[in-house]
């Protein structure tokens, strides 16, 4: 039983459809949302943590690019470019709300490697205490494939188990796991609760959903599966509308909630 009154720490993921326009800028009025409904959510006595895509996609843009890069050194130079781009607007909005955040970037060592992950951990709590909100994005700067995720999405189901998470909400292009290919498929039709995680689940899966972004279904599956394995509900939804959070927390789950 989904049990929103338990909630008291929630983890959110935004992906890169939903932070920028199709052009690859930033889009401001979903970031100006996304600020308040999080800040509010704070208001409300919950812990918050953001973790954010788009570090990539904003680099691009703002270095020119039109071609998502595929040489490693450009991707990482897109991504120390748009983390300085992303985390300047996070603080700008967030400032707006009287809220604080804090950048916190994590490859996988950080969450595999015992001492490494202890350090994270209480990284995480000492924001939590000081009443900031943890912005999280993968370390592409200076990470290597070996030691990335490589989507936000399985990082953010990390993230959740990571900070003992009640709830995480993806939010994402599409408004949850449909039966079949809704691109596709006219008829295709929302699956609004998932219990367990099986094969014919992940064929119900396709492939990225944008030119920027690096996620999909696919992806989304994985980190149900790790949400799955620590006992934390997962919500997908539609990230053109932020402010179905409140719906979530007050029990109306507008998407897929995958819980036991």
């Amino acid at each position: 039983m989904f049990s929103p009154e338990k909630i008291k720490r929630i983890v959110i993921k935004i992906g890169t459809s939903t932070l920028t326009h199709s052009t690859g800028r930033l889009d401001l009025r979903h970031l100006e949302t996304l600020a308040r409904v999080l800040s509010d959510i704070k208001n409300m006595g919950l812990d918050v943590v953001l973790v954010t895509s788009g570090a990539i996609g904003v680099g691009m843009s703002k270095l020119g690019m039109t071609v998502r890069p595929s040489e490693l050194r450009y991707k990482q130079a897109a991504a120390s470019v748009g983390q300085c781009e992303l985390m300047h607007i996070y603080d700008k909005f967030f400032l707006d709300y009287s809220q604080v955040v804090g950048q916190i970037l994590i490859t996988k060592n950080d969450i595999t490697e015992e001492s490494r992950r202890e350090k994270v951990e209480n990284t995480f709590e000492a924001l939590f205490e000081l009443g900031a909100i943890p912005v999280v994005n993968e370390n592409d700067t200076t990470g290597v494939d070996e030691i990335l995720f490589g989507d936000n999405d399985t990082l953010s189901a990390e993230v959740a188990a990571l900070v003992r998470a009640d709830l995480l909400i993806i939010f994402s292009d599409i408004d949850g796991l449909y039966d079949s290919d809704p691109r596709e498929n006219k008829d295709a039709k929302i699956i609004s609760r998932v219990h367990f995680a099986d094969d014919n689940l992940k064929g119900l899966a396709g492939g990225a959903g944008t030119r920027l972004g690096t996620g999909g279904m696919v992806t989304k599956i994985h980190a149900a599966e790790v949400c799955f394995e620590n006992d934390i509900p997962m919500v997908i939804t539609n990230g053109k509308r932020l402010e179905d959070a409140y719906d979530i927390l007050a029990g109306k789950i507008n998407g897929t909630l995958f819980m036991k």
